[in-house]
């Protein structure tokens, strides 16, 4: 199957999933609001970024060996595979192991991270993060084996499965929180249908690549076992600084400020995440692809098709960003409520980190699928760094949450700055000044269509309800892409995006 095809049939499922996981997930969000209290909602929230930091365990060999696994896979070199797939293996079993020791040794400072828990006491508090650390740890034990589908562009595999157990699991979830209002059960159904997800994963795939059971694999070579390691040791700095720029706000919130806020938070990043979702649905499927290429093309086919992915990137993290920008607030306080809407301060710089951190996403993909990790293996640790020091300074000033933000935003700038110089130079034996000159004409693009369209906003949504707010979605939408075609239609980018879109309709029609 051709890069093209493979990338077209993961963003497919992966749409169709994200369709139904978002709908689901905004269900069971609402039932959890009007049914159990804020404070739950945050602890939840907070639990779930206290886990990703303890995810920091992985230190990047997921990434390092899905690298490798490229060019055996494109050659179909099926003893090779196996030799790395037994490595993986018992890298994650070791990892498993570290998550739970880490995890468990984290537990008795769990009231320092959460200020004001309300009425839960501090055995609830313990027991709910037990359950949470419980299905991180067994996630390793299947895990490694996505590694072979996703090297062989097969995505969609791993995205069904994650959307069938997603949409029982909420479903369930949803029948408890009405009939009983328990916060345990409400956990432990999580935890009983992944288990039973991750049993049927394992069968599955030891089904479809039987030779991963067999016990004859070769340990791999001192140069192939050196070169792993190599990028891991480089991707462990990465994973730490980027843990620490990016799941630690709201350890940051619930710490500082109170639990509850986390739970204000996470309803914005709930619905950011639902919508941009659907954008990183088309990225992270195509970065297999970019694996594919980079064995088997030319570096100018590569920077232009770089060039088309970027460009793209561009295009639609800025029509999302202006909708968020107008839209997010209004839309919340439909939806739940004006007391779960927070500072409009603290929405701009989340949404200015959004928009940022999307200029920057094709970079890191085509660095991961490069496997390019030792030029800048400092650079995340010096990142995470600032945000922390940053964040923890303001929160405590008048600025509060806003200056947790304004943290995160610096700390993700210096990236925007400095991987297109590596990237550029690395990759493609290029200076970076095009892509910055790219990155400020895309930027005031952005802003001049986002004044604008605040502008009419002002006047649309001075009575705020669906059909208004409906009426500036197709406001947004209009304005933003007719500006953007008549200044970029004429670019090869948007060419080859607009060849391949047609070429594709033409085929079903």
């Amino acid at each position: 199957m051709g890069r093209v095809k493979s990338a077209t049939r993961n963003i497919a499922f992966g749409y169709v999933g994200q369709v139904a996981t978002a709908l689901i997930s905004f269900v069971l969000r609402t039932v959890f609001l009007f049914h159990l209290s804020k404070e739950l909602l945050g602890i939840n929230s907070t639990y779930a970024n206290v886990l990703a930091v303890l995810n920091m365990a992985e230190l990047g060999i997921g990434t390092a060996l899905n690298f490798s696994l490229y060019g055996p896979v494109a050659r179909g070199e099926t003893e090779k595979i196996k030799s790395y797939m037994r490595l993986y293996r018992k890298a994650y079993y070791i990892i498993a192991l570290v998550v739970a020791g880490v995890g468990l040794a984290l537990a008795p400072f769990l009231k320092f991270l959460v200020k004001n828990p309300g009425d839960v006491s501090l055995r609830d508090l313990t027991l709910y993060y037990f359950i949470f650390l419980f299905n991180t740890v067994s996630s390793y034990f299947v895990a490694y084996k996505y590694s072979l589908i996703n090297a062989e562009q097969k995505n969609y595999i791993q995205t069904n499965i994650n959307t069938i157990t997603k949409v029982i699991t909420s479903l369930i979830q949803i029948v408890i929180i009405v009939v009983f209002k328990n916060f345990y059960l409400f956990l432990l159904t999580d935890a009983a249908v992944q288990l039973i997800q991750k049993i049927f994963v394992s069968r599955f795939l030891d089904k479809m690549y039987p030779y991963l059971k067999d016990k004859d694999a070769q340990p791999l070579s001192k140069e192939e076992s050196d070169e792993v390691w190599k990028k891991t040791k480089a991707l462990v700095f990465h994973k730490v600084g980027d843990v620490a720029r990016l799941q630690t706000d709201a350890l940051i919130i619930s710490s500082f400020i109170e639990v509850s806020m986390s739970g204000f938070v996470d309803n914005y990043n709930l619905v950011i995440n639902s919508v941009s979702n659907f954008v990183n649905i088309i990225f992270n499927s195509v970065i297999s692809s970019f694996g594919n290429l980079i064995a088997t093309e030319s570096k100018e086919r590569q920077f232009s098709m770089f060039r088309v992915y970027r460009f793209f990137a561009s295009w639609i993290y800025g029509f999302s960003c202006v909708g968020f920008m107008i839209l997010l607030t209004p839309l919340i306080s439909l939806i739940w409520g004006q007391q779960w809407v927070i500072p409009s301060a603290a929405v701009y710089c989340i949404l200015t980190d959004y928009y940022f951190k999307g200029d920057r996403i094709v970079l890191s993909n085509y660095k991961t699928a490069a496997g390019v990790f030792e030029p800048d293996k400092y650079l995340a640790l010096i990142q995470g760094a600032v945000n922390l020091v940053l964040s923890i300074a303001l929160v405590q000033t008048p600025l509060g949450i806003t200056g947790i933000y304004i943290g995160t935003i610096v700390s993700g700038l210096i990236a925007n700055v400095t991987k297109p110089i590596i990237i550029y130079g690395t990759c493609f034996g290029k200076k970076a000044t095009g892509y910055f000159v790219d990155t400020l004409k895309y930027l005031v693009s952005m802003v001049f269509v986002l004044l604008v369209c605040r502008y009419i906003s002002g006047i649309v949504l001075s009575e705020l309800n669906f059909v208004n707010f409906f009426i500036m979605v197709i406001v947004i939408t209009v304005i933003f892409n007719g500006v953007y075609f008549i200044l970029y239609g004429r670019s090869e980018e948007f060419k080859y995006v607009y060849a391949r879109v047609k070429d594709k309709l033409s085929k079903r029609g």
